[in-house]
């Protein structure tokens, strides 16, 4: 991966003239990250170039987590123009593999995350910005938009449309918190101690606290047993207060994010030639089906199993083939 062209003057105007630079495994967006080294220090190189990608959401919620005692990367020089962030390195050590590697960890570091999110919802949100109806809705049709056509299936829209709209108003209810939306164990980094350090929330939005909670605990890209997302939502409820209602609106916002990140991993795939995100579907298809299973899904349930049949719940890569 080759850093951008303007990276050595931006960092030389950043105080790191003549540092090294090296390439950091990136995510599903346009975003490249580098580490820049020199002296014994290191700092991350952002490349977010315009017009694909807008730093500056970035900047805002890292600041605002920032002012509030929570560990997001320090911003340490901006260019706007050419898309060029330089912040703090918060390290290789990911929630995601530490807890892999051992497993005993596991409950610990779960209950910290979850600490974290209780912590964060008594804030006031970040952004003005809602996560309504429309958005969940455009959210949940990147799997009619993509995985469907990708599987030959053609689907009545305006029946899944209804479906979901009928149990919407359970996920737009009460209070609304910052919602980092990709809040999972490899946006997760371990800082010493118990701090988290926090990655990817620039598509922060207002929305129901149950949501960050689905990310974490129906996780796309590792298994979380049934028994630690059970134990995490009720420690979640007992810090809280929280009852029945969140129970429902964690069930409908976990099967609405399941259906959208099929859609998307199936786009990534197809669009964009990054066959991997295709294998992770199985296990997102898996928390879909249990998440359907919820009684207030019924309407949404039985448009799935009346359009996509189980044995066409899958990778669509393979299914495709």
């Amino acid at each position: 991966m080759i850093p951008p062209a303007a990276a050595a003057a931006f960092l030389a105007a950043n105080g790191w003239r003549d540092a090294t630079i090296e390439p950091v495994a990136g995510d599903a967006s346009f975003r490249r990250y580098f580490r820049a080294v020199k002296d014994g220090r290191s700092a991350i190189l952002m490349d977010a170039p315009p017009p694909n990608e807008d730093p500056r959401p970035f900047i805002d919620i890292a600041r605002w987590l920032g002012e509030r005692g929570f560990a997001a990367p320090a911003i340490h020089g901006i260019d706007l123009d050419l898309g060029l962030v330089l912040l703090e390195d918060f390290g290789d050590v990911r929630m995601r593999e530490t807890v892999d590697g051992d497993a005993s960890r596991e409950p610990a570091l779960y209950g910290s995350a979850i600490d974290l999110l209780v912590r964060l919802h008594r804030e006031d949100p970040a952004t003005p910005v809602a996560y309504d109806r429309a958005t969940l809705h455009r959210e949940a049709n990147l799997l009619t938009e993509w995985y469907c056509p990708a599987l030959g299936i053609a689907p009545d829209q305006a029946a899944y449309d209804a479906a979901w709209d009928a149990v919407f108003d359970h996920a737009l209810a009460g209070p609304a918190v910052t919602v980092l939306r990709d809040y999972h164990s490899e946006n997760l980094m371990l800082l010493g101690g118990d701090t988290l350090g926090l990655l990817d929330f620039q598509d922060a939005l207002a929305g129901h606290p149950a949501y960050d909670l689905v990310s974490l605990l129906q996780d796309a890209r590792r298994d979380v047993d049934e028994y630690v997302e059970a134990a995490m939502v009720a420690r979640y409820k007992a810090a809280t207060g929280a009852g029945e209602a969140f129970d429902i609106a964690y069930h409908v916002l976990g099967a609405q994010r399941n259906a959208k990140i099929i859609g998307i991993f199936t786009r990534l795939w197809q669009r964009d030639g990054k066959t991997r995100y295709a294998a992770l579907c199985p296990r997102v298809w898996r928390y879909l089906n249990r998440d359907l299973e919820h009684p207030a899904l019924a309407p949404v349930k039985a448009w799935f199993d009346a359009t996509i049949p189980f044995e066409l719940r899958g990778d669509p890569m393979v299914l495709a083939a």
